[in-house]
């Protein structure tokens, strides 16, 4: 499917700076934003769209009937949604399977790929509760369900304080980031695309991003796309 051809205005969603203020970003209402993770300067491209409210409670109802937290498979755009139907076990979940099917379409599309790692998790915790920066050529965060992926622009990170340089202390505690203001979020559903440290000439300036902390009683549905060989 090419980028292009399918979008629907994003409701609801967070506002994100202009580009000026983060000139690492790229971000917009039609999914061919996402093909300008090709520019140098971009390490981060968000697709802002909504689900229907159908679709969002069929996610619902998906978080709440999973026994096993995650699912992770390797994945081609002719077979996804057979894996995937075999490993929800239901055709129930089908609207669901074709969204996903989509964004794996999508992603082997732009980046030339004939398989991807797909791994969608149920989480009732922060799965990455500090910031970090992924060692991959570049991977696809969507948030089904709950709240989005929190991110740093580059011109707000010291990355000295990442990992080990952080000395045991908090994010907020190091210094990696001068102010709460600082941190950026992901809306429910949006579609982004992480440029990682593995990305060629993109080294010391992969997107620094987190799991946000999930209040009590709450979960979050996460879909990841990776690149697999």
């Amino acid at each position: 499917m090419n980028v292009a051809s399918h979008g629907k205005a994003a409701v609801g969603a967070p506002q994100i700076p202009g580009h000026d203020q983060n000139p690492n970003l790229a971000a917009g209402s039609n999914p061919a934003v996402l093909a300008d993770i090709y520019e140098s300067k971009t390490n981060i491209a968000i697709w802002q769209r909504s689900l229907s409210e159908s679709l969002q409670c069929l996610v619902d109802e998906f978080v709440a009937s999973r026994q096993q937290p995650y699912t992770s498979v390797i994945c081609t755009p002719s077979d996804a949604r057979s894996q995937l139907f075999k490993e929800f076990g239901s055709a129930h979940f089908s609207a669901l399977v074709d969204d996903v099917n989509e964004l794996i379409d999508m992603f082997c599309c732009l980046f030339d790929l004939n398989q991807v790692g797909l791994r969608m998790t149920v989480l009732r915790e922060a799965m990455c509760p500090k910031f970090h920066v992924d060692h991959v050529p570049c991977r696809l965060v969507t948030t089904y369900g709950g709240i989005g992926t929190q991110w740093l622009p580059n011109n707000s990170v010291n990355r000295e304080k990442l990992g080990v340089g952080s000395a045991g202390l908090s994010d907020q505690e190091s210094g990696l980031y001068g102010n709460e203001s600082d941190i950026r979020q992901m809306a429910s559903a949006d579609v982004a695309l992480l440029k990682g440290e593995g990305w060629q000439g993109n080294q010391n300036a992969g997107l620094v991003h987190r799991s946000p902390a999930i209040p009590s009683g709450e979960s979050r549905l996460l879909l990841t796309l990776d690149f697999s060989n």
